[in-house]
C-alpha cells in the first residue's frame, strides 16, 4: 500500500505522520527533540517502523520545521517546505473553510491568515519566548506543578486576577505578588493562560483580521487554559483539530503526496534503514566572498550529503561522490 511520509521538526518537539494513499493518517508521532534534532529524528523513524505494517510503501517523504534542511538530507526527502505552508495545507484539509490559523508551539508562534483556501498574510515571533509554550512550561514548574495539571486548573479559575505577560521575569514577578495578596493559584494559572492569549494576538494578531473559522493548532493546543483564553480575548469559537500536535507533519505528507501524485518528485526516501546511521554536522565560515556565510554540513559515513545556509547556491544541494572536495 503506497504511503507518505512528513517530518517536522522543531527546536523543541519533533512530529511525524504517516498518510495512506487515500490522505487518511495511518501512524503519528509525537517526542520532544531534546537538543539532538538527529537522534529526535531516528528515534521517530524507528517507532513508525515499529507501528507500520511491512505492506506500506513510503512513495514520497517532505520534510518542515526549523530544522527541515537537516531532516531532509537524512531522510532523503523529496520536498522541503517551510512551516506556514505545511501548517496551512493541514488545516485546509480538515477545516475546508477556515479562514485563520493560529499555531503556538514551544519557542514559536504563527499566525495565517487564509481565504479562499489560500494563505492570504502570515505572521511569526520567534524573538521572544513569551507568547509561546515555553513561557507556559517555565511558570508551571515554578509552581511545582505539570503542565497538564495547569490545563486543568485553569479552566476552575476566573479571569480576575491580571499576570503581565510581556516577558517571562515580569510575569513570575507579578505571579509572585498575585501570591503574597492571598489570590488562589487557579486564579494564577487561568491569569497566565489569559497572559499568554493576549501577548500572542497582540503580537503576532496585531493589525490582522482574525475571521472564523478558527482554527488553533500546535502543542500548546493541548492546554485547555489557552483554548478557554483565545475563545474569552477573540469572542469567537476555536477548533481544535483532533491531530493538532502533528498538524505541520501531516500537511508536509499531504503537500509531497499531491507533488508525487502529479509526477514532480518520489523515490527519494532512504527507508527506515537510516535511523541506525551515523550522522555528523558541521559548520565552517565560507571564505569565497566578504559576506561570510556560516555553512552548516551533514556527513554520512564520512560523506557530506548535504549543505545550505549560504546567500548564494555555492554550498547548497545534496549528495556528493566520496573522494570529491566538500562543496556540494
Amino acid at each position: 500500500m503506497e504511503a507518505y511520509l512528513g517530518i517536522d521538526v522543531g527546536s523543541v518537539t519533533t512530529k511525524l505522520s504517516v498518510l495512506d494513499g487515500h490522505d487518511e493518517l495511518v501512524a503519528g508521532i509525537y517526542l520532544p527533540t531534546g537538543g539532538r534534532p538527529v537522534a529526535a529524528i531516528q528515534d521517530g523513524l524507528r517507532q513508525l517502523a515499529a507501528e507500520l505494517p511491512d505492506s506500506f510503501e513510503i512513495r514520497g517523504a517532505a520534510a518542515t520545521g526549523s530544522a527541515r534542511h537537516l531532516a531532509g538530507a537524512i531522510v532523503g526527502a523529496d520536498l522541503v517546505k517551510n512551516e506556514i505552508t505545511c501548517q496551512a495545507a493541514a488545516a485546509v484539509y480538515y477545516v475546508q473553510d477556515v479562514r485563520t490559523v493560529m499555531e503556538i508551539g514551544g519557542q514559536d508562534s504563527k499566525l495565517i491568515i487564509i481565504r479562499d483556501g489560500l494563505v492570504a498574510d502570515f505572521r511569526m515571533n520567534t524573538v521572544c519566548a513569551a507568547g509561546t509554550g515555553s513561557f507556559l512550561d517555565h511558570q508551571a514548574a515554578r509552581l511545582r506543578m505539570s503542565i497538564e495539571e495547569l490545563s486543568r486548573r485553569a479552566l476552575t479559575g476566573n479571569s480576575r486576577v491580571g499576570i503581565s505577560g510581556r516577558c517571562t521575569v515580569f510575569a513570575e514577578s507579578d505571579m509572585v505578588h498575585k501570591q503574597q495578596m492571598g489570590h488562589s493559584v487557579d486564579d494564577i494559572v487561568y491569569g497566565l493562560c489569559r497572559a499568554l492569549a493576549r501577548n500572542y494576538l497582540s503580537d503576532v494578531g496585531s493589525g490582522r483580521e482574525i475571521l472564523p473559522p478558527v482554527v488553533f493548532q500546535g502543542g500548546v493546543a493541548f492546554n485547555q487554559g489557552i483554548v478557554r483564553a483565545l475563545r474569552e480575548e477573540l469572542g469567537l469559537e476555536i477548533i481544535v483539530p483532533a491531530h493538532h500536535e502533528i498538524m505541520g507533519a501531516i500537511g508536509a505528507a499531504l503537500l509531497v503526496h499531491e507533488a508525487v501524485a502529479s509526477g514532480q518528485y518520489g523515490g527519494r526516501f532512504k527507508g527506515f534503514a537510516v535511523s541506525e546511521v551515523e550522522y555528523r554536522t558541521s559548520s565552517f565560515e565560507c571564505r569565497a566572498c566578504p559576506t561570510g556565510c556560516e555553512i552548516v554540513q551533514v556527513r554520512e559515513d564520512g560523506r557530506v550529503v548535504a549543505g545550505w545556509g549560504g546567500q548564494c547556491d555555492m554550498w547548497s544541494g545534496t549528495e556528493t561522490v566520496p573522494g570529491e572536495k566538500s562543496k556540494i
